[in-house]
């Protein structure tokens, strides 16, 4: 017999009856939201056996196109307005057993209230992918049996599910994940980057690619939703102010991003400079044997990963490690070495070392590694001025990172401060501050900010949401440079009041810049 495909609807059939309650998921389950999340744990969900109704607000076009596929697979998804007048992302179904959330719903919607007045619990699609780690491994087995035209001992064998090492912070998780993944491949791993950096993890979980193990990004929203998650290793990057408009305070924000330590069984890493996230490592409950590994620009002490004379070095995972270190990289090694891009390599690091990986690799992956845009991006220098785009700096903490990797800035700055104060950001940045150009909805807290701490600094204050807004900002911050100087974009603010994301805004930056640069070279000739 030839091999086959094998479709999400033959999942439950693979894995036999009551599939769902082996791993711990009822049968009835309603899925709130209709994005990349909600769609991947809806069609695995429904390919599993469950009786999957999908709610969302929307009712657009493009709304109505996913429910169209997913109608398909026989998932009911209800859009918009029900006929009672009702929200649908509002009104908890008949019957629901269970709610997976997309990470963005806030936990005071409707939808989560009624669920709780109904005893019945809601989750994420990360807690969902954890539950259903085994399954994936019996659905491998069993899609090879299938394949080759086999029926017994389908299952017998299984691979074992792949361990999660899980990265977390307000900054720099993208970048760390992506530097742990490159790491472990350079080990000859079987790897993948997954999570909250933009791969279905239900999707990866449940695939027919065999992993030995993955890298996790996770953000304060995907682990509210994870009560049961318990990683292999961990590391919280940094605490700072973020999100607080979602999770209601900063001690709330700490202790979801603390969750991502809970049980942990070999390490959990954290940041020397950052106290806050050495607490959550002393307030976690965590198997025996779990260790605390620090990581530190400075030189490390025993059980920390540190620098010294250029070098990154280990003195976690060593023998003797009171009085051995083992150097794992150059600094030149990390893309770019900027200080706060040197802290994410450690973390990466840590947690490759605390899965067994030679320090070799570790210096390999950190090579191979490359950075996505819009992350510190050298764009062009134009008349001796360097143009830098960290678009994705959308919080003051990553905009103080990013300042902190220059001497002398022009900043440009401004957008959705997401309840963020700009005070602590300007006090620590002002002795680099050139001048600073302003732009987007909430500019004027900067300004504000930046005249309580840095009077001397001068400020543009662009009233402008045009299309030709970020050429004008581009154009003002190249009148206040002086040669030797950085145009920094690291907004410390969400781009959504002038950009559909970040990367469109950065975009829109490079754009100005090389018309810059254009008009410059013409200029001169």
């Amino acid at each position: 017999m030839g091999s086959r495909q094998v479709s999400a609807s033959d999942l439950a059939g693979l894995l036999g009856p009551d599939t769902l309650g082996r791993f711990g998921l009822p049968g009835r389950i309603t899925v709130a939201g209709l994005g990349i999340s909600g769609i991947s744990a809806a069609r695995a969900l429904a390919g599993l056996g469950a009786r999957v109704t999908v709610v969302d607000n929307g009712d657009g076009d493009a709304h109505r196109a996913r429910a169209a596929e997913l109608a398909e697979l026989g998932i009911e998804v209800r859009l918009g307005h029900l006929p009672d007048g009702a929200r649908a992302g509002e009104a908890l179904p008949e019957g629901t057993e269970l709610v997976v959330t997309s990470p963005g719903w806030q936990p005071q919607s409707p939808l989560f209230l009624a669920a709780a007045e109904a005893g019945v619990d809601v989750v994420g699609d990360v807690e969902v992918a954890w539950r259903l780690r085994g399954a994936g491994a019996e659905l491998r087995a069993a899609r090879r049996a299938a394949a080759e035209g086999t029926v017994e001992g389908a299952a017998s064998e299984p691979a074992g599910p792949a361990e999660w090492l899980a990265v977390t912070g307000t900054n720099g998780k993208t970048t760390t994940t992506q530097m742990l993944a490159s790491i472990l491949k350079a080990a000859g791993l079987r790897t993948a980057a997954v999570g909250n950096i933009g791969t279905p993890i239900i999707d990866v979980v449940l695939g027919e690619q065999q992993y030995d193990v993955l890298a996790v990004e996770l953000s304060s929203y995907q682990l509210h939703w994870a009560p049961s998650l318990r990683v292999h290793s961990a590391a919280v990057l940094n605490l700072a102010p973020d999100h607080l408009d979602w999770h209601g305070s900063m001690q709330a924000y700490a202790a979801d991003k603390g969750r991502i330590y809970e049980g942990n069984t070999v390490a959990c890493v954290y940041n020397v400079a950052d106290k806050a996230t050495e607490d959550l490592v002393v307030e976690a409950d965590v198997e025996e044997g779990c260790r605390a590994i620090g990581f530190t620009l400075g030189a490390p002490g025993p059980s920390m990963l540190g620098v010294v004379d250029g070098i990154l070095v280990d003195r976690a995972f060593v023998e003797n490690r009171q009085k051995n270190a083992q150097e794992l990289a150059e600094v030149k090694d990390v893309n770019p070495p900027a200080p706060h891009n040197i802290a994410n390599a450690l973390a990466a690091a840590a947690l490759a070392r605390a899965y067994g990986v030679e320090p070799r690799a570790v210096r390999d992956g950190l090579r191979d590694f490359r950075p996505d845009a819009h992350r510190v991006a050298r764009v062009d220098e134009v008349a001796s001025v360097v143009y830098v785009d960290d678009s994705k700096a959308t919080n003051t903490h990553a905009a103080e990172a990013s300042l902190a990797s220059f001497d002398k800035v022009v900043w440009i700055a401004g957008g959705l401060a997401k309840g963020a104060t700009f005070d602590e950001l300007v006090q620590k940045s002002a002795g680099r501050m050139r001048g600073a150009v302003l732009i987007g909805a909430d500019r004027a807290l900067i300004a504000e900010a930046l005249a309580r701490h840095a009077p001397e600094v001068p400020v543009v204050d662009l009233d402008r949401t045009d299309t030709g807004a970020m050429l004008a900002a581009v154009r003002e911050a190249a009148a206040l440079a002086e040669p030797g100087d950085t145009v920094l974009l690291a907004p410390a603010c969400a781009s959504m009041d002038m950009f559909a994301n970040y990367n469109k805004r950065g975009d829109a930056f490079a754009d100005a810049v090389r018309e810059l640069a254009a008009e410059n070279a013409a200029d001169t000739a």
